[in-house]
C-alpha cells in the first residue's frame, strides 16, 4: 500500500509476528515483519509515503528474542507496495564490534525490493567523523538512502520450467544486462539496457542461432557505486557492490524489477536457455569501518562481518572490498542459504556463479571443503539440482583453490585461460599444458572423483581483455578508469599480431581473424563446458581496457554494428557449438585416458607429431614445439548409440607453414576438411576430402578432420548467415 495523506495512522502498532518468516512477507490478511539483529535493544519498523521521502510513522517491533526482531501490520496498511525500513538502537561500541545507531534508516536484509535512490552523503556514516569514529553520528539518513518495499509474489509462470540441460552439454555465454542491449537499434529504445531487453524476440533469437545453453549475468542484485569511483565521474558498472541481496538491480527495469525480472527468465526458459546469476556473498558496500551503516552493519555488526578478533574495530578484509561475510556465523549462512533458495524457487533461476568464492569456505580463516557454507548448500534441497559454479580464489592466504571444491561444483578454470592463449601467442614449453587443458584439466579435477564438466573454459571474460583485445593489444590501455592504468591485470598473455590496436593492413587484421578462430576452435573442441564472453562471437573491444568496471558506456556495451563487419565469425561460432552438440566425443563424462579399448583401431586419444608419430617424452619437452594433432577417437554415435568416426585437430602455433602426416583413418575411409582457420570464407565449399595422406597447415592457424563415418549434419555450413 502506499501511504499519503488521506490514510490514518492514528493508534496504528504492530501485532505479535512469526519470527521465521524473515524480511517482510505479504500473507493476504498483511505484512509480517521479521529481521536479525542480535544484541538490539530495539527495533523500530519505519514507514514512508508513496514517494519514499516523508517518514510516516514509526512503530516498535513488540517481540525481540533470540535476536530476531518481529511484528504483524494488518491491511490496509500491510499491504505491497509499503515502503519501509529499520531503525535499531544499541550499544554503540566499536571496539567490541558493535555498531548500533538509530539515526540510520537500515535496508532490510531480505528486501525483495528496493525503492528510491541512493546517495553518497555523511549522514549515511554511523560514526561522527570529527570524533575519531568512536562515537554515533547523529544525522538522519533516511534522505540519502534506498528504503525497501514490499511486494506481491504472486507472477504467472504459466508452463515454464527449467531447461535443465546437463553439464555436459551446457555452453554458457556471460554477458552484462545493460551492456548487451544497450546499442541493440532492433530492441525498442525503451527496453534497451533493461531486464526486457534481454527477453526481446530479436535477442532471444541471437542467443538460439548461437546454440549457447545458458546465459550467465553479471551481478543483478541491488548494488551502489563506490564513492570514489564516483568522484570520477564513474560508476561500478559491473555490479560487484552489492547492497540486498535478494532485490533484483532497479537500474535493469522499466518499473518493477521482479515482475521484468520473472518475465526475462519465463521467455529464455522459453527458448530454452538457462539463467545463472553472478552472485557476491563475499562481502557488500558497507566497506571496513570507514564506510557507511546502510544495513546489516546496523544489524548484527559482529555477526554478519568478520572482525579483526585482537582489534574488533577493524574488520578482517578477505576480498579487497573493505570486508568479508561471516559466513561461518549461523545468522550470516542462513542469510545466504535463504537467499539461494529465494532465487532458485521465486525468481526460477538454474544456477549461481560464485563471486570471490574461497571466502565462503573459510568458516576458520583456512579454507576447507567441509565447511559450514558447502554442507549447507549439499542439505538444502531445492539447491540440489542446480548449477555451481566457483570463482576459485580470493584474496586472502592461500587464496588460490582451482581444483578443491566439492564434488557438484564447477569451476572458472582461469589456467585454461592462460594455457591456451600463451599457446596461440608462441610460449615456449606450453605443449604438455595445452593438452592437459584441452583434455579437461584431469590433474585438477580427476583425483576428488569430479567429470571433465567440473572445468568451465574460457579465454575471455568480463574481467580482462575481450577476444578480440587478446590478438589486437599487448599493453592494457585503462586511462579511462582514471588510475594513471596502474590497475587492471598486467599478465595478459595477448599478441597483437604486429600493430598495437586498430590498424588498416590487411595482412595484420587477416592474421586477427585466424587467431579469433584458432582460439575459439580450441575453447569448443575441449573437453570441459565452454563459456563465452558476450559480443566476442563477433570481434567487440574495450579498445584494449581490460577493468572496465567503471565504464557504463560505449567501452563496455556491445557493439552490435559490429556484428555486419563479422558475421563470419558468427558463423564459425555457430557451426563450432552445432558441430559440438552433435559429437559426444567432445562432450564426454568421464576423462580422456589414452586407452585402447580392443575392438577399436584408434585410442580414445592420442597427441600426435606432425611426422605422424605419437608424441614421445622428448616431444613433449620441446621449448621449440609449437604444432600438434589431438586424434579424438569414438567421437559420434550412430542411431543406436554405439560411438564411432574420429576427430582430428591440427594445431600450429609456429610463424611458419608445417606438414603433418595423417593417421590412417578407420578401414581407409578417407579423411575430410570441417574447418581450416587460414581458409574461413562464407563462399568456401562444405566439407572438402584430403587428397593426400598428409595435409599443408599455414602459420598460426588450426584445422579440424574428420574420418567419413561423421554423420553429414557435422558438415560445418558457410552460408548460415545468409
Amino acid at each position: 500500500m502506499n501511504l499519503d495523506a488521506s490514510v490514518d495512522l492514528a493508534g496504528i502498532a504492530l501485532q505479535p509476528g512469526e519470527p521465521t518468516l524473515l524480511g517482510a512477507t505479504w500473507t493476504g490478511a498483511g505484512v509480517n515483519f521479521a529481521v536479525q539483529c542480535d544484541g538490539a535493544r530495539r527495533v523500530d519498523l519505519c514507514l514512508f509515503d508513496a514517494s519514499g521521502e516523508r517518514e510516516v510513522a514509526r512503530l516498535g517491533m513488540p517481540d525481540l528474542t533470540h535476536g530476531i526482531a518481529c511484528g504483524f501490520l494488518p491491511a490496509p496498511i500491510g499491504a505491497p507496495g509499503l515502503i519501509y525500513g529499520y531503525r535499531v538502537d544499541g550499544p554503540y561500541d566499536p571496539t567490541h564490534g558493535m555498531r548500533f545507531n538509530s539515526n540510520k534508516l537500515l535496508i532490510d536484509p531480505y528486501a525483495r525490493a528496493l525503492s528510491g535512490r541512493f546517495e553518497w552523503n555523511d549522514a549515511v556514516f554511523g560514526f561522527s567523523h570529527e570524533e575519531g569514529g568512536d562515537h554515533p553520528d547523529a544525522r538522519d539518513s533516511a534522505p540519502h538512502v534506498y528504503k525497501s518495499r514490499v511486494i506481491d509474489a504472486n507472477f504467472d509462470w504459466g508452463d515454464d520450467h527449467s531447461p535443465a540441460t546437463p553439464w555436459r552439454d551446457s555452453v554458457v555465454y556471460e554477458l552484462h544486462v545493460k551492456g548487451f542491449t544497450q546499442l541493440h537499434m532492433d530492441v525498442p529504445e525503451n527496453l534497451r539496457g533493461k531486464y526486457l531487453g534481454l527477453a526481446h524476440p530479436v535477442v532471444i533469437n541471437h542467443l538460439k542461432r548461437l546454440g549457447v545453453t545458458a546465459v550467465e549475468l553479471l551481478p543483478v542484485q541491488s548494488f551502489i557505486s563506490e564513492r570514489e569511483t564516483l568522484r570520477r565521474d564513474l560508476s561500478n558498472y559491473w555490479g560487484y557492490n552489492p547492497i540486498a541481496y535478494f532485490a533484483p538491480a532497479m537500474e535493469y527495469a522499466v518499473s518493477d524489477a521482479v515482475n521484468e525480472f520473472k518475465r526475462m527468465v519465463k521467455a529464455l526458459h522459453a527458448a530454452g536457455i538457462e539463467v545463472i546469476l553472478d552472485v557476491v556473498f563475499n562481502h557488500t558496500a558497507e566497506g571496513n569501518q570507514l564506510g557507511p551503516t546502510l544495513s546489516l552493519k546496523g544489524l548484527n555488526n559482529a555477526g554478519f562481518y568478520r572482525l579483526d578478533p585482537q582489534q574488533p574495530r577493524l574488520y578482517q578484509d578477505r576480498t579487497g572490498c573493505g570486508n568479508t561475510l561471516a559466513i561461518g556465523h549461523a545468522p550470516t549462512l542462513q542469510l545466504v542459504i535463504d537467499c539461494l533458495r529465494y532465487w532458485v524457487e521465486e525468481m526460477r533461476v538454474d544456477g549461481f556463479r560464485f563471486d570471490l568464492a574461497a571466502v565462503l569456505g573459510r568458516d576458520d580463516g583456512r579454507f576447507r571443503t567441509d565447511a559450514s557454507f558447502f554442507k549447507a548448500v549439499a542439505e538444502e534441497s531445492s539447491l540440489r539440482y542446480v548449477k555451481m559454479i566457483a570463482e576459485p580464489w580470493d584474496v586472502g592466504p592461500d587464496g588460490y583453490q582451482l581444483g578443491r571444491f566439492p564434488p557438484g561444483w564447477s569451476e572458472w578454470n582461469d589456467l585454461y585461460r592462460d594455457t591456451t592463449r600463451g599457446f596461440w601467442r608462441g610460449n615456449p614449453g606450453d605443449l604438455g599444458r595445452f593438452a592437459e587443458r584441452f583434455a579437461g584439466s584431469s590433474d585438477l579435477f580427476r583425483a576428488s572423483g569430479r567429470r571433465p564438466s567440473a572445468s568451465v573454459n574460457y579465454v575471455s571474460c568480463h574481467d580482462g581483455f575481450t577476444l578480440y583485445d587478446i590478438v589486437a593489444y599487448e599493453e592494457k590501455h585503462n586511462e579511462a578508469n582514471g588510475e594513471e592504468n596502474r590497475d587492471g591485470h598486467n599478465h595478459n598473455l595477448s599478441w597483437n599480431c604486429g600493430v598495437e590496436g586498430p590498424t588498416d593492413r590487411s595482412d595484420i587484421n587477416d592474421l586477427r581473424q585466424r587467431q579469433l578462430r584458432n582460439l575459439l576452435g580450441t575453447l569448443l573442441l575441449s573437453q570441459g563446458v565452454p563459456m563465452l564472453q558476450a559480443g566476442d562471437e563477433f570481434g567487440r573491444t574495450q579498445r584494449g581496457n581490460n577493468n572496465a568496471y567503471c565504464q557504463d558506456n560505449a567501452i563496455s556495451w556491445v557493439d552490435w554494428s559490429s556484428a555486419k563487419d563479422y558475421f563470419e565469425l558468427t558463423d564459425f561460432v555457430c557451426a563450432l557449438i552445432a558441430l559440438r552438440r552433435r559429437s559426444p566425443g567432445l562432450r564426454r563424462e568421464t576423462f580422456l585416458k589414452g586407452a585402447r579399448q580392443s575392438d577399436r583401431e584408434h585410442k580414445d586419444v592420442s597427441w600426435r607429431h606432425p611426422s605422424g608419430n605419437e608424441l614421445n617424452a622428448g616431444d613433449w619437452h620441446d621449448p621449440d614445439a609449437r604444432s600438434v594433432g589431438v586424434l579424438i577417437g569414438h567421437a559420434f554415435a550412430d542411431m543406436h548409440g554405439n560411438a564411432n568416426g574420429h576427430l582430428l585437430y591440427l594445431c600450429n602455433a609456429g610463424s611458419e607453414s608445417i606438414t603433418f602426416v595423417l593417421p590412417r583413418a578407420l578401414r581407409g575411409v578417407q579423411w575430410h576438411v570441417v574447418f581450416d582457420t587460414a581458409h574461413w570464407h562464407a563462399h568456401d565449399a562444405a566439407q572438402r576430402q584430403v587428397p593426400h595422406d598428409n595435409y599443408l597447415l599455414a602459420a598460426h592457424s588450426s584445422a579440424l578432420l574428420a574420418d567419413g563415418y561423421a554423420p553429414a549434419s557435422l558438415h560445418m555450413a558457410r552460408d548460415a548467415h545468409h
